[in-house]
């Protein structure tokens, strides 16, 4: 085991840390990635809630075990290591919430948050039992697919909303997980995958989109529109 299994950063493990910058790879909407050693630390804590100072830290030492190197701009790259530990991570926590909304009867968006506290909880072969018990469900509840090399092949055909060309229908995919306040109001809203959805007016000087969901105009911040990604038609 390596010695920053026993390191967490203002209540964050390692597993959090890896699947932060496996998100920060992701190349469109809030996950798009940082440049610069100020600016990947910045992204890693805001994603994870916690000081600059403090994921600055927990990235070096990351880098030392070997699980994260630095790019050619000095962004936070995970190593072959890194990478398989983190797409792990993932893979368990996308299997997890389909046990909780499947089997427990939790929402979606409540899946998101339990499923954070119960990672260390299940073992690989329990994992494995449920992934079976469940079906080899394709997705997430969230729309992400649950075998990360499945989600890396479909990521460069989606967009950010906020990215959507004016008049175009599409389609949402995906939603992002990292702020539990804004995924709850995906699901209130009814912003979820699977719905028709179309940018009417782009950005406003505010920041506001005005979009059309299900056939339905409304006002849409651009914080939203940036974390949910879609298919265009």
């Amino acid at each position: 085991m390596s010695r920053l299994d026993d390191v967490r950063a203002q209540g964050h493990s390692v597993d959090e840390y890896l699947e932060t910058i496996y998100f920060l790879a992701f190349p469109i909407g809030e996950y798009r990635p940082a440049t610069g050693s100020t600016a990947i630390a910045s992204r890693v804590a805001e994603m994870l809630g916690v000081s600059r100072a403090s994921a600055g830290e927990m990235l070096k030492r990351l880098e030392a075990d070997g699980l994260v190197e630095r790019g050619d701009q000095k962004e936070a790259l995970l190593t072959p290591a890194g990478t398989e530990r983190a797409e792990k991570v993932v893979r368990k926590h996308r299997i997890i919430e389909r046990f909780l909304t499947d089997f427990m009867g939790y929402t979606a968006a409540e899946s998101h948050v339990h499923a954070d506290e119960l990672g260390d909880t299940f073992s690989d072969e329990m994992i494995e039992r449920i992934n079976e018990r469940l079906g080899r469900p394709a997705r997430c509840p969230h729309g992400w697919p649950v075998e990360p090399e499945v989600e890396q092949a479909e990521n460069a055909a989606l967009v950010a909303l906020a990215e959507l060309e004016p008049g175009r229908p599409a389609e949402i995919v995906r939603l992002a997980e990292h702020d539990g306040e804004l995924l709850h109001s995906f699901y209130d809203d009814g912003l979820v995958p699977g719905t028709p959805v179309e940018v009417v007016r782009g950005r406003s000087p505010g920041g506001d989109l005005r979009v059309a969901i299900a056939g339905s105009e409304r006002p849409l911040e651009e914080r939203a529109a940036l974390g949910i990604y879609v298919r265009a038609a």
